[in-house]
């Protein structure tokens, strides 16, 4: 009985040895046989191994028992075991796919190492989980607990001293709210006194602009060639509105409460101030529904050409209209720059980082923006002082407009650049982010080539995507409405959009870097024509004014090229 049982645990411990019999050698039936054939995956002996190799009708590969199925059965070569594996591939190989020089040069280890390796990889885990990681873990857990209990006690003791502190404060608090509260009322005092001499100015203004609208009538019913000559405008003195008036509210500052000094140390109030921002009615010239319809000519006419100091390392990139005859560039140094339309310089701003701005833009009340990829900010510049107003983590700004409403839009590309995004911002906070369409693909290429935006008089926003070769655009809402890929072109290099710009009519204009032209496309995305008669090089760069003049940025040529297309 005993002998029995042994037997029955050498049966349950040892794999070789089935539940229902002991395993023998295929040939000679000799039990638990040593070796096994990992081909014919038969079970063979000692003696029996020498015979079943000598067997021609197929290969043999008799390996200890322990070690059967360490060659796996190649992938391209079924009858063939692997040996070997292929570390540049990652895959285990046999001696045919070597013959075939499928894996030449690589470097090739055998199984049996590998195996080796990777069980002592597997080892030094198992090592470091069971003896560091696991009792970290178990240590972690059992401090939680003591953390919880000091957090409750310190939550009570902080509760029974803020009891306290409100105890002390209800015994003064009434003679010092009264001081506080006549000091408010002072102050509302003086913020009435400033309202009413406004209102005062208000009032004078409306009583002069009564009269002038009186006197304006009696003019236009009069055939007085004097009267009328000695008229003189007032308008630009009446769209400077009177100036907002922003209150810096007061606030608390707390003291310890003490008798003998109670005001002072309970809390004293902040001086009152005033400050002023200017607000100003947009020029009527601005309101697309008060200008005509301009039509397209047939031949677009360079009216100037403005030379800048953009030559071979800093190249000229991006242009913004400042008004009819200035225009703001930027190129490839740390200087951003003021031209007027007969070439001279009026003003040039150094980047607050020192590297080389990406984009510019002007906002509607003509102040310059630019983006800072060094340091992913987007900055304003307000009377030569540059303001960071957004400040991005884990994306980098690229190109940037200033929204009808005041918004930024920022075209972002991610730190790994592998995602674009366009982002709205209402001053510093994020309020929109469009990225992909309705069936989740994503609107916009990941490559690091530049992209360029804009923002279309029907609020759409368009995107010039160099590496998709396209321009890509979306409502205002971000859904999308339709891709323009020059299709219709017939030329020996490819459609490469760069700089974007909108008119009046709501048409948009990118300039096609590769073929020296520009695409103008109605609201909808239909080509209208091309301005390929001005002898562009490498137009980049590009924005409408208010009169509807195309300005060109040349990359090649540095030039500023100011062009009239429609009339």
């Amino acid at each position: 009985m005993r002998l029995l049982n042994v037997y029955k645990i050498k049966v349950a411990m040892d794999p070789r040895i089935s539940a229902q019999d002991v395993l023998r050698c295929r040939l000679c039936k000799t039990p638990i046989p040593p070796l096994y054939c990992d081909i014919c995956h038969i079970h063979l002996c000692k003696t029996c191994a020498g015979e079943h190799i000598l067997d021609e009708s197929s290969e043999h590969k008799v390996v200890v028992f322990k070690k059967r199925g360490l060659a796996p059965s190649c992938s391209k070569h079924s009858k063939k075991l692997c040996e070997l594996h292929c570390e540049q591939c990652d895959i285990p190989i046999c001696l045919q796919c070597i013959s075939f020089g499928e894996h030449h040069g690589h470097e090739l280890v055998e199984i049996s190492k590998l195996l080796e390796n990777k069980k002592k990889k597997l080892d030094r885990d198992l090592q470091e989980l069971e003896n560091s990681i696991f009792p970290k873990y178990q240590e972690i857990a059992s401090s939680i607990p003591v953390q919880t209990n000091d957090l409750n006690k310190n939550s009570q003791k902080l509760a029974s001293a803020i009891s306290k502190r409100e105890e002390d404060m209800h015994k003064e608090i009434d003679i010092a709210m009264q001081k506080l509260i006549f000091e408010v009322n002072e102050m509302e005092s003086k913020h009435l006194v400033v309202l009413e001499e406004q209102e005062d100015e208000i009032k004078r203004s409306i009583s002069e602009i009564t009269q002038i609208i009186a006197d304006l009538k009696e003019l236009l019913n009069s055939n007085n060639i004097c009267l009328i000559s000695d008229y003189k405008s007032r308008i630009a003195e009446f769209r400077r509105l009177p100036p907002k008036i922003t209150v810096t509210l007061p606030s608390l500052t707390p003291h310890k409460i003490d008798n003998e000094q109670l005001q002072q140390r309970f809390g004293s109030l902040t001086g009152l101030s005033f400050t002023t921002e200017e607000r100003y009615l947009p020029d009527s010239s601005d309101d697309e529904s008060s200008l005509p319809d301009k039509q397209l000519i047939d031949k677009p006419l360079i009216i100037t050409i403005i030379n800048t100091e953009y030559r071979d390392l800093y190249r000229l990139c991006s242009v913004a209209c400042q008004n009819d005859d200035e225009v703001w560039t930027r190129g490839q140094d740390n200087v951003i720059r003021l031209y007027n339309t007969t070439g001279n310089m009026l003003q040039s701003i150094k980047t607050k980082s020192g590297h080389k701005p990406w984009d510019i833009s002007l906002t509607k009340r003509g102040e310059l923006v630019y983006t800072a990829y060094s340091d992913n900010s987007v900055n304003k510049v307000k009377n030569t002082e540059i303001q960071t107003v957004i400040k991005l983590w884990e994306w980098r700004p690229r190109s940037v407009c200033s929204a009808s409403s005041g918004d930024f839009l920022v075209i972002c590309v991610s730190d790994d650049e592998k995602q674009t995004k366009v982002v709205r911002y209402s001053d510093t906070k994020e309020v929109q982010s469009i990225q992909f369409n309705d069936k989740g693909l994503p609107l916009y290429s990941s490559n690091f080539l530049p992209k360029y935006i804009c923002e279309n008089k029907n609020l759409d926003i368009c995107v010039a995507d160099n590496e998709a070769r396209a321009v890509v655009v979306v409502s205002q809402a971000g859904k999308f409405r339709f891709i323009y890929n020059g299709s219709h072109m017939n030329t020996r290099d490819p459609f490469k959009p760069v700089g974007i710009t909108t008119d009046s009519q709501s048409r948009i204009l990118t300039a096609d870097y590769n073929n020296d032209r520009i695409h103008i496309l109605d609201k909808d995305g239909q080509f209208l024509c091309y301005i390929d008669n001005c002898d562009l090089q490498g137009p980049l760069g590009l924005c409408v004014n208010n009169r509807d003049n195309l300005f060109v940025a040349e990359y090649k040529t540095g030039k500023v090229k100011k062009i009239q297309y429609v009339i």
